[in-house]
Order: structure tokens, then C-alpha cells, then sequence
């Protein structure tokens, strides 16, 4: 397994472990954690700060994929959910193809053979990309995640990222949608809705008791968390492939998780019953496709 690498680029500070399906283990900037920070000896991904999610994000129902008339079974990799989650690379070892002070380039190799067929039948190479910049009490975190396919067949994928910020007790939450994915019980979409019951999060404001564990779609692709009594300000970036974002924030948590995705939940079953407008896309043998992420900080007077 890798060992971690640790990044610095002013007061900010960034440790990423690659053998732990290329997460993140902390993000802090002045000694303060912008991301959840990974407890000593945690093994588990879903502890970490931030993970990529390939070749796909959130949940296929019931762990069976439809593709071009073809039902494929996958593994389920949740415990007792019974959906297969969030891809194969947050389970996997990541190979550290280079690293300097400042940023880090991590690789996944994925055969789509044998019992590696199970989590997902079609080989690729996922590259992700970790850049740090900061300067004083400012800094930007950048993370690009590239899929690859180096197979002979076309599949169906998307990409996105998981990361954990922190949410303190003034915490106020913005960003701009067109509407949010009511869910059933297991968490698999049933209908648009234009909002929460809470109301939308334009202007920003407090998460709420409730928990949230929901897909926003028609995401523009821009949110902030600021916290006035931390005195910070976070900002999170997407480009235009992640026209989704999944907001998870449970109760009594200190922490939310932004997750910019491209597709929203079951999207390639939905396609595939003629669903429009579901993030769908499908990498052709040779082709490659790329999304990223911006995580920026300043502080708040």
C-alpha cells in the first residue's frame, strides 16, 4: 500500500492516501480543517476527508446495470445496501505516478476481469490529479479525475468527488439548482421536486436539523459554506460536466458533504427506460473524459 504524501503551499496543508482508494486524509489551512480530518488509524474510506467516486457516483439499483439491452449484475459493495455505490476506486489501491511539494498525480488501474469484472465489467485507467496553491490565509485545493477506457467496448460512466467539509455551528449553506430528487427509503430517486422543505439554499443558509441526502439537478455549479464564527469562508468549484450535486448532511453531524457529480442517482438505468436530461454519457474504446473540482478558502472579517 502507498504511503501518504503530504502537500504544502503557504498556510495550507493537504496529506492524501493513496492506498486508501486515493483519498484524501485532511485539507486544514492555519491549523484549520476545511475538511472532516481522518482519525489516527482509520482504515476505512468513508472516515476520510475526500474520495474520487468512478466510473460512476451514488447508487445502481440493485446492483444491476442496463446497457444496451444487456442487464449486468455488480457487486454489492455497501455492506447490506442493496445497491452497488460510488464505483470501484474508493475500494482499490491507488499507484502514486508522481508527486512534488505541491501536488500529486495518483493512478488506478482497473482490468474488468476475473472477480475485478464483479465491481465492474469493463477495464479503464482513472488518473486523479491533486494540486494545493495558497498564500497567507487564503489557498485553493484542485482535483481533476480522468477516466480512460482501454477496453474494446463502449460503457456507460461518471465521475465526481466526495469531500467531507467541515460545518460549524453558524455554518450557513448556498448554492443555486433547479430542482432536488425526492428519494424513496433506500435513497434511489422518484421525483423532482423544486425544493426541500426547508427552502432553497439561494441566499445561503442554515443546513437544518434535518437530515439531507439528496441530488440536485440543473446545478450551476458553484457553493459556499461560510461560517461566521470560524470566520471562513469555503467556496466549492465544478465544471460544467457536473451539472449535479449531491448534498449529504446528516443529523447531528459536524460535517456535509458537497458532492459535484456528473449524473444523478441510477442514472444509467433511468437511460436506459428512455429518461431524459439523467447526466448519462458513454466512453467509446480510446476516449477519455475529465472533471474537476476546486475547493478555495478565505477568511471572513
Amino acid at each position: 500500500m502507498a504511503d501518504a504524501i503530504a502537500l504544502a503551499a503557504g498556510a495550507a496543508q493537504v496529506v492524501i492516501e493513496p492506498g486508501t482508494g486515493g483519498a484524501l486524509a485532511s485539507f486544514a489551512v492555519g491549523g484549520v480543517d476545511i475538511l472532516r480530518p481522518t482519525l489516527p488509524g482509520a482504515t476505512d474510506v468513508r472516515a476520510h476527508a475526500c474520495y474520487p467516486l468512478v466510473p460512476y457516483s451514488n447508487r445502481i439499483a440493485n446492483a444491476q446495470l442496463a446497457f444496451r439491452g444487456r442487464t449486468f449484475g455488480l457487486a454489492r459493495n455497501f455492506g447490506d445496501h442493496p445497491h452497488s455505490i460510488h464505483g470501484v476506486g474508493w475500494q482499490q489501491s491507488w499507484t502514486v505516478a508522481a508527486h512534488d511539494a505541491t501536488s500529486a498525480r495518483l493512478v488506478l488501474e482497473h482490468t474488468g476481469a476475473g472477480d475485478a469484472a464483479n465491481a465492474w465489467p469493463w477495464p479503464f485507467r482513472a488518473t486523479e490529479s491533486i494540486a494545493l496553491r495558497g498564500d497567507g490565509t487564503r489557498a485553493t485545493l484542485t482535483l481533476k479525475l480522468t477516466l480512460a477506457n482501454t477496453g474494446h467496448s463502449a460503457f456507460p460512466f461518471g465521475l465526481g468527488f466526495h469531500p467531507f467539509l467541515v460545518r460549524g455551528p453558524s455554518a450557513r449553506l448556498g448554492f443555486r439548482a433547479r430542482g432536488v430528487w425526492r428519494t424513496d427509503a433506500t435513497r434511489l430517486p422518484l421525483a423532482l421536486e423544486p425544493m426541500l422543505p426547508g427552502g432553497p439554499f439561494e441566499p445561503p443558509r442554515d443546513p437544518g436539523t434535518d437530515a439531507i441526502d439528496n441530488v440536485f439537478a440543473g446545478w450551476d455549479g458553484a457553493a459556499v459554506l461560510d461560517d461566521a464564527r470560524r470566520r471562513i469562508a469555503v467556496t466549492l468549484a465544478a465544471d460544467r460536466a457536473a451539472s449535479f450535486l449531491v448534498v449529504y448532511a446528516p443529523e447531528g453531524a459536524a460535517f456535509l458533504a458537497l458532492e459535484p457529480v456528473t449524473h444523478m442517482t441510477d442514472a444509467f438505468n433511468r437511460a436506459a427506460r428512455g429518461d431524459q436530461d439523467t447526466g448519462t454519457r458513454t466512453l467509446g474504446p480510446g476516449s477519455a473524459f475529465s472533471c474537476t473540482m476546486e475547493i478555495g478558502v478565505r477568511p471572513l472579517p
